[in-house]
C-alpha cells in the first residue's frame, strides 16, 4: 500500500513540475519520461528546444505515459486533448510494451500501437487526429540505451522503428526522428545514472536531432 501511495505522489510531483502549453507556444513536446526527464533542472527536451528557438514551447510529457493504456496525462492522446499549434513533437510505446510483454511476445502489443503498414493502431490514430487539427508532428523514435543493448529488448523497438518509418513516409507532414542516428549506447554520458534515462546532455542531444526539423 505504501509503495502505491509513494507513487501516486512522485506521479503528483511530476505532474507539477509539468510546464503546460503557453497561449503563444508553436511547438509543443508530448509523450514519455524520455521527454520528461531534467525537467525539474530545467534541462529536459522542450527546455532546450525553448532556450535554441528562442520562443515558449510547451510541454505536457509525463513520466510512466503510455500509448495505448494509462489515464489522464499517464495517456499520451490525453495529454494533448484540446492542444492546437504549429508543431507536436512526441514519442511513446516503450511503457505500453514493458506492461505488454517484457521484451518477449510484443506482436500483439505492437499491433495495438501500429501495424505493419504503419497505418493502423493507437499511433496512427494520434497522428491523424493531430494531423487533422493541422499541426504538424514530429515523432522522436527511441535509441538504444545501455542498459537493453544487446539484448533481446533491442528487437521490438527495431520493430516498432519500422513500422514508425512507413507512418512517416505516408504523410509529408510527419517526420520520423531517429534518435540512434546521434546516441551510441557506449557514451554513458548521455545516460543518466539509470543507464536508461537521457542525461541533460543526453536531452540536449534529443533536441539538437529535433530542432533542424522545426527550423525547415
Amino acid at each position: 500500500m505504501y509503495r502505491w501511495i509513494a507513487l501516486a505522489l512522485s506521479l503528483t510531483l511530476l505532474a507539477a513540475c509539468g510546464r503546460g502549453v503557453p497561449d503563444q507556444a508553436r511547438v509543443v513536446v508530448a509523450g514519455d519520461s524520455i521527454m520528461a526527464w531534467n525537467r525539474v533542472e530545467g534541462a529536459s527536451v522542450a527546455d532546450r528546444l525553448e532556450a535554441r528557438l528562442g520562443q515558449p514551447v510547451g510541454d505536457v510529457s509525463l513520466s510512466f505515459a503510455r500509448v495505448a493504456g494509462g489515464s489522464g496525462p499517464l495517456n499520451i492522446p490525453t495529454q494533448l486533448n484540446g492542444v492546437r499549434a504549429d508543431w507536436i513533437v512526441l514519442n511513446g510505446g516503450a511503457n505500453d510494451l514493458s506492461a505488454g510483454c517484457d521484451c518477449s511476445a510484443c506482436g500483439p502489443v505492437l499491433n495495438r500501437l501500429i501495424s505493419d503498414d504503419g497505418q493502423r493502431g493507437a499511433i496512427p490514430a494520434l497522428v491523424r487526429d493531430l494531423r487533422g487539427r493541422g499541426a504538424r508532428v514530429v515523432w522522436a523514435d527511441y535509441y538504444t540505451a545501455p542498459r537493453y543493448a544487446g539484448t533481446g529488448c533491442e528487437a521490438p523497438y527495431e520493430v516498432l522503428e519500422a513500422r514508425l518509418t512507413r507512418m512517416a513516409a505516408a504523410d509529408p507532414g510527419v517526420t520520423l526522428v531517429d534518435m540512434d542516428d546521434a546516441f551510441t549506447p557506449t557514451d554513458l554520458s548521455l545516460f543518466a545514472g539509470d543507464r536508461t534515462h537521457p542525461s541533460a546532455k543526453g536531452s540536449a542531444l534529443i533536441a539538437d536531432q529535433i530542432l533542424p526539423v522545426l527550423q525547415r
